[in-house]
């Protein structure tokens, strides 16, 4: 075969972040990068993809022995990294392997979180970066496009990416199903650790009206509610904000802070209205019995992430279907790929056959006064079809399915036997 796909890089799996953040390649430097890859004898087009699990170069080379090698160490030595210290981090692909690869990343299926919409944009984003440097070519073109429509057949044919899997999005899943929408709805964030102010982030996105923030240092309470719109409560006066909120979310340092006597309080105060209490701090802000109180609802750390856990045992069984479709797209892909040297050949056999028959007329109907037009037309039409004859069998020939290597077999004889070679 005339050119080998192969793919040099590190991920999560095989690298430490304080590996891949050395190799990790920004936006302003890619391009320049990129073209220092392309002028390599041993590669002829590359994308990189540089995230925060992988840094990876899925590249088009001449069938050359030195091309992996050549790749690591230029990739090894953007962190100023050497093969010798950091090899054993640096994975490889080739062929089937490498668009197979390439497939499940688009998908999603490779990622630290199986399902994550984030790399396909990334991986979109990165491809346009390279066709833009003129780095990819139509061979790099058509693996990430095929790639591209994978991700987007695995993610409608499946529930690979159905189920939420982050804290945050879990809380506003359960809040769902207590409320009938969140839409309006009054938010109270307790503290501003970093999952809570995600919690009050997803909670906004969804439509709710009100955020309050309160917190120990006042300040901080004001930075963030500001950064959210919403409102800061200073902290001895949560109490009496508390019957304002829909939903509670404790990320506080320091302990128990709301317990069952505030609650009931409070939902004397809304009139018995439901109340959603996540509780996301260690040790916990709110007081356990507070889910004996009629509608109070509370869930602490350990009840969203049982139910991030199944949500992600659910997206890994549905990516057993995403596989399935990543194998078959492989194989389509692959029978495209296997045929880049047939077309041209079977381009160069027909060129050569028309040009012979041209020739041949131009030499006789001269010759032929005789002759009509419609007769020399028929003369014309009668040479097209015994070309097309005699060209069937070669043709059907090379496009049945069979190995590389017989393939490789059968172009080289063909070549030879009509002097392919000394034509072009």
């Amino acid at each position: 075969m005339a050119q080998e796909l192969v793919i040099v890089g590190v991920t999560h799996r095989t690298a430490p972040v304080e590996v891949r953040e050395r190799l990790a390649v920004s936006n302003g430097n890619m391009e320049l990068l990129l073209r220092d890859f392309v002028a390599l004898p041993e590669v002829h087009e590359a994308v990189l993809l540089s995230t925060c699990n992988r840094v990876e170069v899925v590249a088009c080379c001449p069938p050359d022995p030195h091309a992996i090698p050549t790749l690591t160490d230029r990739l090894l030595a953007v962190g100023g990294l050497d093969s010798e210290t950091h090899g054993e981090n640096v994975f490889t692909l080739r062929g089937r392997e490498a668009v197979r690869h390439v497939f499940r990343v688009a998908a999603s299926l490779d990622s630290m979180v199986v399902g994550e919409p984030q790399i396909l944009g990334q991986m979109k984003q990165q491809f346009a970066v390279s066709a833009a440097a003129r780095a990819a070519g139509p061979v790099l073109h058509r693996v990430f496009h095929k790639g591209f429509s994978v991700a987007k057949r695995v993610r409608s044919e499946t529930a690979v990416a159905g189920r939420s899997v982050s804290i945050a999005s879990v809380a506003v899943d359960l809040a769902s199903s207590i409320f009938e929408t969140l839409r309006g709805r009054s938010v109270m964030l307790v503290g501003v650790g970093d999952i809570g102010e995600a919690a009050a982030r997803s909670f906004a996105a969804v439509g709710a009206a009100r955020l309050m923030v309160a917190n120990r240092t006042f300040e901080s309470a004001v930075e963030l509610a500001r950064s959210l719109g919403g409102t800061p409560v200073p902290f001895e006066r949560m109490p009496m904000y508390l019957p304002l909120a829909d939903l509670v979310v404790g990320s506080a340092g320091g302990g128990e802070l709301i317990d069952r006597r505030e609650v009931r309080r409070v939902m004397r105060e809304r009139l018995n209205r439901p109340v959603f209490f996540i509780d996301l701090a260690v040790p916990r802000n709110f007081d356990p019995g507070i889910n004996e109180i009629d509608n109070a609802y509370l869930y602490d750390i350990d009840d969203l992430t049982a139910v991030v856990e199944e949500n992600l045992g659910e997206r890994r069984r549905e990516s057993v279907h995403g596989e399935a479709i990543v194998e078959e797209e492989v194989d389509r892909f692959w029978r495209w790929f296997e045929k880049l040297d047939v077309v041209p050949t079977l381009v160069e056999l027909r060129d050569w056959a028309e040009r012979l028959r041209c020739e041949e007329l131009d030499r006789t109907l001269p010759k032929l006064v005789e002759l009509n037009e419609g007769s020399r037309e028929r003369i014309d039409q009668m040479t097209r079809a015994l070309v097309n004859k005699l060209l069937h069998h070669p043709t059907s020939l090379l496009k049945q399915g069979r190995s590389a290597r017989e393939e490789a077999v059968l172009l080289a004889t063909l070549r030879e036997l009509f002097g392919l070679e000394e034509e072009k």
